[in-house]
């Protein structure tokens, strides 16, 4: 119950939908070019990002100084819903 209620609360901010949505055409991003395309601060994009990453919607993975985001997979019914709506 703990997780559902997690993703619920990630998914909903239109921030957070934007970055899914960023991730979905594209399929991975530096956090810097996700800030950059959802017209928001790095701080808060990363703040954003931390979020879904607690709820398991995206992961990381670090590469030299940069950090790149994906969806996970799979995701919950509720998620995949949300996800394919965008």
């Amino acid at each position: 119950m703990k997780e559902f209620e997690r993703a619920l609360k990630a998914l909903a901010n239109k921030r957070r939908l934007g970055i899914i949505k960023y991730l979905k055409v594209h399929h991975q991003a530096a956090a810097g070019n996700l800030a950059a395309a959802i017209k928001l601060s790095f701080r808060s994009t990363s703040k954003h990002l931390g979020i879904l990453k607690a709820a398991d919607i995206v992961e990381s993975e670090q590469r030299s100084r940069l950090v790149f985001y994906s969806l996970t997979r799979p995701h919950s019914g509720l998620v995949k819903a949300v996800i394919n709506h965008w």
